[in-house]
């Protein structure tokens, strides 16, 4: 099927993800919000990686940080009407299935059933990979990824988001600027419209404040 005119006039972009993240969850349910403009990628990487390239810590690592961080979840979800069931443990290694999304090349129904997987059923797909698999409509019996073609590709993945200066997930890149949380959609739309705002003197001048330590 050919592009709509209006599909043609649409600016790619490219969303880095990990379905260790609630707040990636809550975010793709909102991500119409951005199809007007937007033509999305979903591309998997992994946070843990993307955390200590950046040297970075994740909520579930910091122990003040982590009821916080969950509690806020549901408070979201709640607020949004999104059903969320956190999974019995969190955080949990997520790198067979993003392995698996990178070697499926998923589009967006498959991500949004992986993330459903987990934050709406509560499931590890560690502890039950054959349902998972299954769940994202692909056979029972495919094995976990393991060949260094896969695994080379996630990590490419994961470094591209570390080069465009993604530094968590969920983090939507365009026209050279990256929008970091599930509370920068409406900046990103405000930066649709507004296509010189980082060139605005307000935003310019930010960038070059010395750190005090």
């Amino acid at each position: 099927m050919m592009p709509t005119k209006d599909e043609n006039k649409r600016t790619k972009a490219v969303f880095y993800y990990d379905i260790i993240s609630p707040y990636t969850y809550l975010y793709i349910h909102q991500r119409h919000r951005l199809d007007e403009q937007l033509e999305i990628e979903p591309i998997p990487i992994l946070l843990g990686g993307l955390l200590r390239a950046t040297d970075n810590r994740g909520p579930g690592e910091v122990a003040a940080k982590r009821p916080h961080t969950y509690q806020h979840c549901v408070w979201l979800a709640e607020k949004l009407g999104i059903p969320l069931h956190f999974p019995k443990h969190h955080p949990f290694q997520t790198v067979s299935a993003q392995r698996l999304l990178t070697q499926l090349g998923a589009n967006w129904q498959m991500v949004e059933k992986a993330f459903e997987y987990v934050w709406v059923q509560g499931k590890d797909p560690n502890l039950t990979w054959p349902e998972f698999c299954q769940y994202l409509g692909v056979d029972c019996s495919t094995p976990k990824p393991d060949s260094p073609q896969i695994k080379a590709q996630l990590m490419a993945n994961t470094e591209q988001a570390r080069c465009i200066g993604a530094f968590g997930v969920p983090a939507l890149s365009f026209n050279g600027h990256c929008f970091w949380g599930l509370d920068t959609i409406d900046w990103a739309l405000e930066y649709l419209n507004r296509p010189n705002m980082f060139q605005e003197p307000a935003y310019q001048s930010v960038c070059n404040i010395p750190s005090g330590l």
